[in-house]
């Protein structure tokens, strides 16, 4: 019993540790030292890394991930579009009027090709990364019910550190609330939906201009 609770106690500390490195460290270093154009090289390693720690947990169902698409809240992917074209508006209608609708408006043939591409090459693996892997390898050292989202929110917003923005922090803390409240409802379909509506939403308003890499100037 008492090597069985030392085992535990050791796995939980390892945990910890691999949790740590992966969602504050990896981070802190692409923020502080990756070039902007390197962005989606390290999402396509920190994914295929995901799927791997998935895959050497043990326990977690593949089958899960493809699991409840008639359950994704399409009133909520609704709500979430309309409330992200309004404070995307509001928010640019304020700090940078300039690029209100600025992709519709100059580079309209390129709309569609964000549509296409953003959600698989970008939401989906964010999605990964912060919800399956998150909630399952980790759950065992998460906290409890709402605190679990809580915390998953803020790593996610933590992870978007590189664009130097807090508009990014807030408006990504807001998403990870609701993308983690959905994975844990309804599966990984709503969060993935939801997550890709919201960013085909910004940046067809014109947030671009905030999550665009190359538009990221370092503080320092």
């Amino acid at each position: 019993m008492v090597a069985e609770t030392s085992g535990t106690i050791t796995a939980h500390r390892w945990l910890r540790v691999e949790f740590a490195a992966l969602y504050i460290g990896a981070p802190l270093a692409i923020a502080l030292f990756l070039p902007p154009d390197g962005l989606f090289t390290a999402l396509a390693i920190f994914s295929v890394a995901g799927l791997g720690l998935l895959w050497f947990t043990g326990g977690f169902r593949w089958r899960v991930l493809v699991r409840g698409w008639r359950l994704i809240p399409w009133l909520e992917v609704m709500g979430i579009a309309a409330a992200t074209l309004v404070s995307g508006i509001a928010i640019l209608s304020i700090a940078a009027p300039e690029a209100l609708f600025s992709l519709p408006r100059n580079r309209p043939e390129f709309l569609p090709v964000i549509w296409a591409f953003y959600p698989i090459l970008s939401a989906l693996p964010q999605e990964l990364i912060f919800r399956p892997l998150f909630f399952h390898r980790y759950g065992a050292i998460l906290p409890q019910g709402q605190s679990a989202i809580v915390l998953n929110a803020a790593i996610f917003a933590f992870a978007h550190l590189m664009y130097w923005s807090w508009i990014v922090a807030i408006m990504t803390f807001v998403g990870g609330l609701i993308f983690a409240r959905a994975y844990l409802r309804h599966g990984l379909p709503s969060a993935w939906v939801l997550h890709a509506v919201a960013g085909n939403v910004l940046f067809t308003v014109g947030m671009g201009v905030y999550f665009y890499t190359g538009n990221v100037v370092r503080p320092f």
